[in-house]
């Protein structure tokens, strides 16, 4: 059996790679990254969301990747509050929260918006309700 420690990076296909690396840059704090044969991502901690344009093929690749398609869940220390007024300030739609979930560590404060491509952001703390 295999045994799996961690994730290393994940792929999100997108439209435009500008317009996605300055949302996450912008929105998120991630850092803007390109590395092998000109390829693009976002470094946040010690992980990577590596960015495929949806325009060029790049294999191997999902069976079906288009933008849009992820939904994803991102943790953070700061206050949920704090990114609440973080994602207004930046023009951000909230969709739904702050609300209770449980995330692979136990309960957590969630609010959900999206990208540029329409896919699912969730930035979650794990901590008590907060009023």
């Amino acid at each position: 059996m295999i045994k799996v420690e961690r994730f290393d990076h994940l792929v999100l296909t997108v439209a435009d790679i500008e317009r996605t690396q300055e949302f996450y840059r912008d929105v998120l704090g991630m850092e803007p990254v390109t590395f092998a044969d000109d390829r693009h991502g976002l470094a946040f901690g010690v992980q990577r969301i590596n960015l495929h344009p949806s325009s060029e093929a790049i294999a191997p690749a999902a069976t079906y990747p288009v933008p849009g398609s992820a939904d994803v869940c991102l943790v953070t220390l700061m206050a949920i509050s704090e990114v609440k007024d973080h994602l207004r300030a930046c023009e951000v739609r909230i969709e739904e929260g702050p609300v209770t979930r449980v995330g692979a560590l136990g309960p957590m404060i969630s609010l959900y918006f999206r990208d540029p491509d329409g896919n699912l952001i969730e930035v979650s703390r794990y901590e008590e309700v907060e009023e």
